[in-house]
């Protein structure tokens, strides 16, 4: 993968599929907010159906737009905007964000005190202003077994059962974590450059704990900034179509446990998230008889049908 570098700071790069109204509310948060950091914003449209997205990308004359004659995949259409990259640095950002501040220009400044290469992320906010969980651990057998029995819900502060812990966490300086959500990913272009962008085995989701995993197993370093923030919306294409979004979840989860885990804990991780997936069908089930959800009664129909879908092993 070649990544062409100008004199740009960043290259922004938005995959888009339909939702054209979230996608225009970004592009203008982008250049209301930022300044003095120069930037080109690179938007990858995954075959979108519901209209045409020129009907937005043309409001701004300097944005490069890639069309794609099928959906891709989110890992696959990054790795086609970043062919394209003139930044020193690459922002990956969904198309439900909203900026609110200058944290491009934050971030850039942040990652230059750097000698090295670095993944950067920032506060994700919900809606109304909330924190929303911008970072996660990777998988271990202890923080899979609280996640799938519910032990995090019962000890959220604690790193030993909580892959989320960290979201808790009160410091106003940066820090180091694990994985930043795939929703807003600050990073070196040269990084991007080694580990070849994404792994375009992981379709929709996993991509971005796999990718701040290899990046880590390489030396890098992935910060959080909790000083800024955008809002983010939080998967509204994959929230139209709940069966995608399950069974995708659940492939991503099983492609990671196969490339990056062996022996006896690749099979407990395995085993704790089947089992997860079991208790949460009849608990869906029963919850949603209840209460007359439909849609909680739907999730359980989602979840059992996920326990026949298991991908094959591409990483042997």
């Amino acid at each position: 993968m070649n990544v062409i570098h100008t004199s740009k700071n960043v290259s922004i790069i938005i995959v888009n599929y339909n939702c054209f109204d979230l996608l225009d509310n970004c592009l203008a948060s982008i250049y209301k907010f930022t300044t003095e950091c120069s930037f080109e914003i690179i938007v990858v449209d995954n075959n979108s159906t519901e209209g045409k997205v020129e009907q937005v990308t043309s409001k701004y004359s300097d944005i490069m737009l890639i069309k794609n004659d099928k959906n891709i995949g989110f890992a696959a259409a990054n790795n086609l905007g970043f062919r394209y990259a003139k930044g020193r640095y690459i922002l990956i950002l969904n198309n439900d964000t909203v900026f609110h501040e200058n944290t491009l220009r934050i971030l850039f400044d942040f990652g230059e005190t750097f000698q090295h290469e670095v993944f950067l992320g920032c506060k994700l906010l919900n809606e109304d202003g909330t924190h929303q969980i911008s970072l996660v651990d990777f998988d271990t057998i202890t923080n899979s077994f609280g996640e799938n029995f519910f032990l995090y819900k019962l000890f959220p502060f604690s790193k030993l059962f909580n892959r989320f812990h960290s979201n808790y966490r009160k410091e106003s300086d940066a820090f180091e974590v694990d994985v930043i959500k795939g929703a807003f990913i600050f990073c070196s272009s040269s990084a991007i450059e080694k580990l070849g962008g994404f792994d375009t085995t992981f379709f929709f989701f996993g991509e971005e704990t796999d990718l701040c995993q290899r990046f880590k197993n390489i030396g890098g370093k992935n910060y959080y900034l909790p000083s800024t923030s955008v809002y983010h919306l939080g998967g509204a294409a994959a929230d139209r179509n709940l069966w995608f979004k399950f069974k995708n979840q659940s492939i991503a989860k099983i492609k990671l446990y196969q490339k990056h885990y062996n022996g006896i804990e690749a099979f407990l991780l395995k085993l704790f998230h089947f089992t997860g997936i079991l208790i949460r069908i009849p608990l869906y089930f029963t919850t949603g008889l209840f209460m007359l959800k439909g849609t909680l009664i739907k999730k359980s129909y989602f979840y059992f049908k996920t326990l026949f879908v298991y991908p094959k092993n591409q990483f042997k």
